[in-house]
C-alpha cells in the first residue's frame, strides 16, 4: 500500500474518522492503532502498515 497522510476529522468514543488529504476519502478506524497524543486536527502519516503523527 503506498504512503498516505490523513487528517483526525472525528474522534467518537475508541474511534477516528480520518480523511485522506490527497482524495478526500475518510476511514473509521480504532484508536488503539494510531500513535498516542492523536487528537481532532491531527496530521497522520501512514506507511508501512504504521501511522506516524506529523502534526
Amino acid at each position: 500500500m503506498e504512503p498516505k497522510d490523513y487528517t483526525v476529522i472525528k474522534i467518537e468514543g475508541e474511534y477516528a474518522t480520518l480523511k485522506d488529504i490527497a482524495t478526500s476519502d475518510e476511514l473509521f478506524i480504532a484508536m488503539a492503532l494510531l500513535p498516542l497524543g492523536t487528537d481532532v486536527g491531527s496530521l497522520l502519516h501512514y506507511e508501512m502498515l504504521e501511522y506516524t503523527l506529523v502534526k
